[in-house]
């Protein structure tokens, strides 16, 4: 049961973007950029950084959606998510993705637990600063995404056919797209 009265029976953060509108769009935004936007990591591996953080914050809904986005653009679909999720040091993922991981499990700690050595690291296995840069920003994003969602005890289903569903909406159409459908497309 959410803390407030959000007015919705949207789950999870689309609950709390019908409540308020005017955040959904920046919001999204900054996601259609991060994860879907021009980038020499795939999609799939960006919402793969993303299901991971939420992993790590124990977002059930924010994990739950990005798994299946994820699941829904990798070859290998939600076992890697869930190898991943489990230990991606042993995960079947390139040196360069399990160095940007270990970047992103330092920045949900904290922003100053990123060390100049996993930057090096990354930068050694191929990462560029680009790519860097957005691993940082989705994980940081991520963190203050889950803290919304489970900071107003939002609803999060557990069939994860709802989460599959709406997958392929955002891959074919996207953040800002599926925004446009809602209530809380309206901007101020």
């Amino acid at each position: 049961m959410p803390h407030i009265a959000l007015g919705s029976d949207a789950p999870g953060i689309r609950g709390l973007f019908d409540f308020r509108p005017e955040t959904a769009h920046p919001l999204n935004a900054l996601a259609e950029v991060l994860l879907r936007g021009e980038s020499t990591l795939s999609r799939g591996e960006r919402e793969l950084i993303a299901a991971y953080v939420s992993s790590l914050n124990e977002c059930r809904y924010c994990f739950s959606s990005h798994a299946a986005y994820a699941a829904a653009q990798l070859p290998e679909g939600m076992s890697l998510v869930e190898q991943v999720k489990r230990d991606p040091e042993t995960a079947p993922i390139s040196a360069k993705l399990k160095a940007l991981l270990r970047i992103a499990a330092a920045v949900q700690r904290g922003g100053r637990e990123v060390r100049e050595e996993d930057v090096a690291a990354a930068r050694a296995e191929g990462a560029t600063d680009l790519e860097i840069h957005d691993t940082v920003l989705i994980a940081a994003a991520f963190c203050m995404y889950n803290r919304y969602v489970d900071g107003l005890a939002t609803i999060a289903p557990d069939d994860p056919e709802s989460y599959a569903a709406r997958a392929a909406r955002i891959v074919s159409d996207g953040y800002l797209a599926l925004l446009a459908e809602s209530g809380a497309a309206r901007r101020p």
